[in-house]
């Protein structure tokens, strides 16, 4: 087998490289994951998402761990209520019948990301994720790599997988494309006990997901099990807006000046986030790959989700993340291809030609989240897809 006697390093411990490890280690690989992250319980893991039949339940079926997933997933959680700004519902998700069938190819359940993590966690051999690992460079030292991490440690390995997400170490490595700026920034936040803390928009969750639009700007709100909501705020920005908006986003008072201004004429219940956030808020400009990139495989170092292909947020994340790593398990193990170099490429091949599709769809979904008619346009596409 092409991974017989080799050390597999996969650099990063989100959701594409954990079900990766959980893959590689059921085909009898010897791999080690590398995340910055000094515990799995060391930072909040983000809002809810959805997983799809064709991409993050096939690989988690091909882990072996649909019974974990049908024991932690939310039912119900995919629903959603579309709002105006002056918190009108317009399209409400909860008076749909719900379909909570595996079978069905449009069943998209929901997981929050933590527990999502943590299933995969438990599911690999002890001692298979090296914590507090952030890597700063890696090296090639004969047919395999040396690895440096910012604890002073170091590591080597015979084959890499950069999972590092959006300001991937490894990319660099593998391809000099970059990719670039799409006009949209997103402001993130989090609120601990919503349902004391924010009584109006958690009323208006129903343990579920609010989308609301209005003067070319987007919030999504999302309840998660803890008790606590995410949400993100999403805007048109100049790229360097990061450096020039003179806010500071740890001061509560700049914080709250700041949304009275950016919604100005929106209806008090969006301003409970603002109020009962925790800070700092996290922001997030968002950029894309270019819909050309290739790049010539290599022998010993490939990518997969956001280090690959980063796009604009379009609910397809984690999944093609997931898919990519059942995608490269299944090459690297496959015994037609003589060896790894011919392996990754065939993986890498179908993997960008995927993201390419992906990326122009997720770049005409920021448009039109941002346009005048957002609304009507989410109505519009939710109602055809009934």
């Amino acid at each position: 087998m092409l991974l017989d006697n080799k050390q597999v390093a996969i650099i990063g411990g989100g959701p594409g490289g954990l079900t990766l490890a959980r893959l590689l280690q059921l085909k009898g690989a010897n791999v080690k994951v590398y995340e910055r992250d000094i515990n799995a319980a060391a930072r909040v893991q983000g809002a809810t998402l959805d997983l799809h039949h064709g991409s993050g339940l096939k690989a988690v079926e091909a882990a072996g761990l649909m019974d974990a997933f049908k024991a932690t997933y939310r039912p119900g959680n995919e629903k959603g209520r579309v709002l105006d700004k002056y918190a009108n519902i317009v399209y409400d998700e909860h008076s749909i019948v719900p379909s909570e069938d595996f079978n069905s190819y449009s069943f998209r359940p929901e997981i929050d990301r933590g527990p999502l993590r943590d299933m995969l966690l438990n599911s690999l051999h002890a001692e298979t994720v090296v914590w507090d690992s952030q890597l700063l460079w890696i090296s090639q030292i004969g047919d395999g790599w040396i690895m440096r991490f910012k604890n002073g440690t170091e590591a080597t390995a015979d084959l890499i997988i950069g999972a590092d997400g959006a300001n991937s170490k490894v990319r660099s490595v593998v391809t000099p494309i970059k990719p670039f700026y799409s006009g949209v920034v997103i402001i993130q936040g989090n609120v601990e006990n919503a349902e004391v803390a924010t009584p109006s928009i958690h009323k208006l969750l129903k343990d579920g997901k609010i989308y609301g639009y209005g003067d070319e700007k987007f919030i999504h709100v999302s309840s998660k099990g803890d008790g606590s909501i995410d949400f993100y705020i999403s805007s048109k920005k100049d790229e360097n807006w990061l450096q020039t908006n003179d806010i500071d986003f740890t001061d509560p008072i700049q914080v709250n000046d700041w949304f009275k201004e950016e919604f100005s004429g929106w209806d008090e219940v969006w301003f409970e986030l603002i109020r009962n956030t925790g800070l700092p808020l996290l922001l997030r400009p968002q950029y894309c790959i270019p819909l050309d990139q290739t790049w010539e495989a290599q022998p010993n170092i490939t990518l997969l989700g956001d280090a690959a292909h980063i796009m604009p947020p379009s609910g397809e994340g984690v999944n093609l993340a997931m898919l990519d790593a059942l995608e490269l398990c299944e090459c690297l193990n496959n015994e037609e291809f003589n060896n790894t170099q011919s392996a990754i490429a065939s993986y890498e091949e179908i993997m960008r030609a995927r993201a390419t599709k992906e990326a122009e769809e997720s770049l005409e979904m920021a448009q039109w989240m941002h346009a005048v008619d957002a609304l009507n346009s989410m109505v519009q596409m939710l109602n055809q897809g009934q």
